[in-house]
């Protein structure tokens, strides 16, 4: 029939894993079967004419007047009620009628119209029908048309037999509704003799053939209408069966090709064609077999579809065979094996293979488990031997090598659930058991070589498996920086190494919080090990830097350097709160200084041509100077005078006091080649001066006319005359300054720069200064050491010398010895601040 020729792809599809596709497949077989019922029921086959009946026969019968039998013959008639004869007798008086049959129209001498009932039974409902109304190229001068559908008994394509009923409707007025009434069948159809068993036939013989590869006789919609066929005749359950056995039967056949002895190789390819072959004829079979795989066993739980038939079967006899599933599993390990020592290998191959593992679910059991054991024994063997052979950064070029190596298996053939399993076996056996060795070996030649990349590499690596091991080994070497052979170079050395460990955090750590913290740890032990000798160190670098100035550094480099000592003087304990608090009153001083300047400026008007800046400098905050005097120009004690009298104005009842040794000048100064302006120390600024009175002077006349002590004038004159940058001459030339020798100015003195500074020679520091120094820390301590004693007798009321002794340490940062914290203790006793128990001399008591 017209509507039935479709193409066999609506029917027969790959099984779809997407339930709605499902559900439109099915929607659309169902819109094709009310089109196909629709043509049965206006176009009926197997009528004994297709046309018209003779002018003296009577309607042809309706469905309601046929008796129980399955066929009507033409020779019975219907009876028509008074009103249908009047709607005849109506029609017929009508001129130029003509009758229309199903199949061709012929002019007639009666016209009849019927009116349209449907008494046929149908399968669906909600069937919206639109009659259509057909006309031929013959019948052209035909104005009235009647449809005429008759009703019959025909034979389906497929074999059904179906009882149709007569249908007709009338149109007696143009535009009158159409009505519809639908009804059951009165009896169900029956298949024919012999069917049942023709039709399996039919699908066996086009089953084998799918399975030999050869041409199907059949159509495939033919094939899948005759399942449908069956499933709707309840001959589900042995339809089933009967293709489970012959699916069986050729599957158990295709065993005996794999006992043959075959190369390893051979064998894969062909137990992968055999599985390759399976899969697409698997598909063809549930393509005719879809209507059975999604009604019969849908509704039936325990039998499993179709295509999992398949692959239970073929599970079962070909890979559950012992010899076949070892042979293809050694067979899989062998090729990844070859592959791992650097050979090329058909990856499409063990791609295709280990896919069907896991389809067959026997991959976890199969080959998961041997596959993780082999590549556990490969890489601890392959790790004991390379970190014998290889230096550590080639040992993990070659471990991250591997791990990518892994990775791209899994990508490319290995199922997604080894991943895990299988990185984690290699990162045990290449890192895991080489954590320590590697970083002993080689973490120290790496930082002291600043290998970034490495480092980023090894932190990377390392932080797979567990960072605290390499921690730890941080930690080590930092322990190991401080020399006390190299006390000297200690403070750049320290500055320069705090630099590349920042850097190194930064870069190769990812801002790791737990290595930066390790790092502050690591600072405070190893800096705080040799008491104050660090922090002596680290002040006199500061003050040898400040004193050079721009010498060495300019004022960015000098600023940089000072920010980066502030952050190492946080790591020495005994510079802890007074420290701190001096250091915000030094900032405060510099502050304050700025704005009592700016209101000098505004208020005073100054005599002369010299600028004055004073900086007042709060004595406890600021380190203790030893006060010189020194021989003044006139200008500048008129200008000092000027100065003490507006602030003493200002503060009444503090006290002065110049501190020559820290005052500075910028001289402007003519050459020969030209003007330059000198920044030197005060005692400089006077030598020179001196030059604008006379042209050579003695270092005794200069001693008389500057008031300058002999060793500090004798430096001063060393650093204009021995200098880099020498604007006086010296007679004898030499690089020390002796009795009788003579200076000049040197009006041939030339400079790059039109701003030079000349830094002032320092003075090193006797044995006799060191212990002074010393000596002044612990005064400043002392007080430090007296309020920890209070606090803690205070708190605990009654003590005994040594848990007080005990508690003092662990509060102080700074350490002390025990002599001093009994003189302090001493003290206190003395200040009444505590007594000794009278009972016990060895406890104290605390005095409120």
């Amino acid at each position: 029939a017209h509507f039935y020729n479709l193409s066999s792809e609506m029917y027969y599809f790959k099984p779809n894993p997407n339930p709605t596709a499902n559900l439109m497949f099915m929607i659309s077989r169902l819109a094709i079967a009310i089109r196909i019922c629709i043509h049965f029921f206006m176009f009926p086959i197997g009528l004994p004419s297709p046309n018209p009946p003779p002018p003296t026969q009577e309607a042809r019968p309706a469905a309601s007047d046929v008796n129980n039998d399955s066929s009507i013959t033409p020779s019975k008639k219907r009876k028509i009620n008074s009103s249908e004869r009047e709607d005849i007798d109506s029609i017929s008086s009508s001129p130029k009628t003509t009758n229309y049959s199903s199949s061709s129209c012929t002019s007639t001498s009666q016209h009849i119209q019927k009116k349209l009932r449907f008494e046929d039974s149908v399968d669906f409902i909600g069937l919206d029908v639109k009659m259509a109304e057909e006309s031929s190229a013959s019948c052209s001068s035909n104005k009235m048309k009647t449809v005429f559908l008759a009703g019959g008994v025909g034979h389906h394509a497929n074999g059904l037999t179906k009882t149709a009923g007569s249908t007709t409707f009338s149109n007696s007025k143009p535009g009158a509704a159409k009505k519809l009434v639908i009804k059951n069948f009165k009896e169900k159809p029956k298949l024919p003799e012999n069917y049942t068993h023709e039709t399996w036939q039919k699908l066996k013989e086009a089953v084998e053939a799918i399975q030999n590869s050869i041409s199907i006789k059949y159509n495939l919609e033919e094939l899948y209408q005759a399942v449908e066929n069956l499933c709707s005749h309840k001959i589900s359950a042995k339809l089933y069966k009967q293709l489970q056995v012959v699916c069986e039967d050729h599957i158990k056949a295709q065993i005996d090709q794999f006992r043959e002895y075959l190369f390893l190789t051979l064998f894969l390819k062909k137990i992968d064609k055999c599985w390759q072959d399976h899969c697409r004829q698997m598909i063809m079979i549930r393509s005719i077999f879809l209507f059975l795989d999604r009604t019969y066993v849908l509704q039936n739980s325990m039998l499993p579809s179709v295509w999992d038939m398949g692959l239970e079967l073929f599970r079962f006899y070909i890979i559950s065979d012992m010899k076949v599933q070892s042979k293809t599993i050694d067979g899989i390990l062998l090729l990844i094996e070859r592959e791992r020592s650097g050979e090329t290998v058909d990856r499409s191959l063990l791609r295709s293979l280990l896919s069907m593992l896991s389809d067959l679910q026997i991959y976890q059991d199969s080959f998961e488990q041997r596959f993780l054991e082999e590549t556990n024994r490969l890489y601890a063997a392959e790790g004991q031997r390379l970190m014998q052979e290889r230096e550590v950064p080639d040992y993990l070029h070659h471990v991250n090598k591997r791990l990518e190596e892994e990775a791209d298996r899994v990508i490319t053939y290995l199922d997604q659930s080894t991943q895990k399993p299988l990185i984690a076996t290699v990162e045990k056996q290449l890192l895991g058991e080489h954590l320590t060795a590697t970083l002993q070996k080689g973490l120290n030649h790496l930082l002291d070589e600043n290998r970034i990349q490495d480092l980023c590499l090894l932190y990377q690596l390392f932080s797979r498996v567990r960072g605290g091991v390499l921690l730890e080994i941080w930690i080590i070497h930092f322990t190991m920086v401080i020399n006390p052979e190299k006390d000297k170079t200690m403070v750049q050395e320290l500055l320069d190494f705090k630099d590349k460990v920042d850097h190194i955090i930064h870069v190769c750590f990812m801002k790791n919080e737990k290595f930066v913290n390790a790092m502050k740890e690591a600072f405070e032990t190893f800096i705080n090990k040799r008491t104050n000798k660090p922090a002596e160190l680290i002040a006199k670098h500061v003050d040898w830097k400040l004193r050079a100035g721009n010498k060495e550094a300019t004022d960015e480099e000098l600023e940089k350097m000072l920010d980066k000592i502030m952050i190492i003087f946080r790591f020495i304990y005994e510079c802890g709160a007074a420290f701190t608090s001096k250091l915000e009153g030094m900032f405060k001083d510099m502050e304050l200084s700025k704005d009592i300047m700016v209101q000098f400026k505004q208020c005073q008007n100054l005599p002369g041509n010299i600028e004055l800046t004073v900086n007042i400098l709060t004595m406890g905050y600021w380190p203790t100077y030893v006060p010189m005097e020194v021989h003044l120009l006139p200008e500048m004690v008129r200008l000092q005078e000027i100065f003490k009298t507006f602030y003493l104005g200002k503060h009444s009842g503090r006290k002065l006091q110049w501190q020559s040794t820290l005052g500075h000048c910028v001289l402007k100064a003519e050459f020969k080649e030209g003007k330059k302006e000198l920044q030197v120390s005060l005692f400089q600024t006077l030598v020179l001066l001196m030059f604008n009175e006379g042209e050579e002077f003695t270092l005794e006349e200069i001693k008389l006319a500057t008031g300058i002590e002999d060793g500090e004038l004798r430096r001063t004159l060393q650093s204009l005359a021995c200098g880099k940058a020498r604007v006086i001459h010296k007679v004898p030339k030499s690089k020390d300054v002796e009795d009788g020798d003579k200076f000049s100015c040197n009006d041939d003195f030339k400079h790059k720069l039109f701003r030079i500074k000349i830094n002032q020679i320092q003075m090193k520091e006797t044995v006799e200064e060191q212990a002074s120094t010393t000596e002044r820390v612990y005064q400043d301590r002392q007080y430090q050491i007296d309020a920890a004693i209070v606090r803690i007798m205070k708190m605990r009321k009654t003590l005994s010398h040594n848990l007080l002794v005990s508690e003092v340490y662990n509060q102080l940062k700074f350490p002390v010895k025990p002599a001093d914290l009994k003189k302090r203790i001493e003290s206190l006793i003395d200040r009444d601040y505590m007594e000794r128990d009278k009972e016990n001399p060895n406890q104290y008591n605390y005095v409120a």
